[in-house]
């Protein structure tokens, strides 16, 4: 199996390292786990984090590289590793630009085994508001490396998570991107507020609820937005048309439907096709949650995207000529 491997790649976050050893055409031969966020990083010498890194670097991924012998294989990482506080910043390129445009800004570390380190840049965004991400430009490009040209001629791909990423792409460009909290929301409210008091913990998903929640988003009550709705939540419990165990989901079903509702509306305001082709990226339960939602706001196309990283990491890795 060493000796069909192309490329050693990671995916590599704040709070875990996730490690793939990839074959011909990106297959993946063998994969691994393991705990080592840059914000957790094996015990630190002297006080110098890249010894914290080259130690994570090498349980990761060492022994692939020893077990290639004098053919050395290209090495390849995204995620918060190339964040500020990661092992050495990748700079951000700027939206737009094109899909093909991310391997080209590739930041390198010439590590302690003698492997080099290649790191994907995040993206920025300067128009209006500014805004960043650094992660999932990789799984953009894993989720558009399939499709044929014309397929991805205008795409909405949603990143659903702690902040979902909506990511417009057209003619094979990044053309724009919006960032919802609403995953870091729903934690904040669910754990700090009166809202969290009524809430049965650890109940069975109650897709009703959820459904109710997120058709409150789309309703006349809904158009002064989720501060304006999200109290409903406790008040349908304290009139008893909402128990407990179903307050939770009603609340999620409240919060992505109102995050649904305003990238429509933002869609509409800039005058682009009101149902795009939708690609959802990430947790498969979660993505059944957004896919649901979608739905009821009419948008019945949305398809998941599987191993999206996998495959962004090769297709960079190829338009950065590691894999000639």
């Amino acid at each position: 199996m060493q000796n069909s491997a192309r490329l050693i790649a990671l995916d590599w976050g704040t709070s875990s390292l996730r490690a793939y050893l990839l074959g011909e055409a990106g297959a993946v031969l063998d994969k691994r786990q393991l705990p080592w966020g840059i914000m957790n990083l094996p015990e630190i010498a002297a006080g110098d984090r890249s010894y914290g890194f080259e130690q994570a670097f090498k349980e990761a991924c060492g022994d692939w590289l020893a077990a290639a012998g004098s053919t050395p294989l290209p090495v390849i990482a995204a995620g918060m590793v190339g964040s500020a506080q990661g092992w050495r910043e990748a700079a951000y390129l700027e939206v737009p630009l094109p899909v093909a445009g991310i391997g080209q800004g590739l930041a390198t570390i010439a590590t302690r085994s003698g492997a080099t380190l290649h790191i994907v840049p995040g993206l920025l965004q300067r128009a209006g508001l500014p805004n960043v991400m650094r992660g999932e430009e990789t799984q953009v490009v894993g989720a558009l490396a399939g499709m044929s040209a014309r397929d991805a001629d205008d795409v909405l791909i949603g990143l659903p998570g702690t902040h979902s990423k909506w990511v417009r792409v057209q003619q094979n460009r990044i053309a724009h991107f919006d960032t919802f909290m609403t995953g870091e929301v729903y934690a904040a409210l669910s754990a700090h507020t009166i809202l969290g008091r009524t809430m049965q913990r650890g109940a069975p998903f109650n897709a009703e609820s959820f459904a109710r929640g997120a058709g409150v988003a789309l309703s006349s009550a809904g158009i002064n937005g989720p501060l304006s709705t999200i109290f409903s939540s406790r008040t349908l419990g304290l009139t008893g048309e909402l128990d407990g165990a179903a307050q939770a989901d009603y609340l999620s079903g409240l919060l992505i439907g109102h995050e649904i509702a305003a990238l429509r509306a933002s869609r509409a305001q800039q005058g682009l096709a009101p149902n795009p082709r939708i690609v959802l990226i990430g947790d498969e339960s979660l993505c059944a949650r957004y896919r649901q939602a979608l739905e009821l706001q009419g948008l019945d196309n949305a398809v998941i995207a599987a191993q999206a990283t996998e495959r962004g990491l090769w297709k960079i890795a190829q338009q950065a000529g590691l894999l000639t």
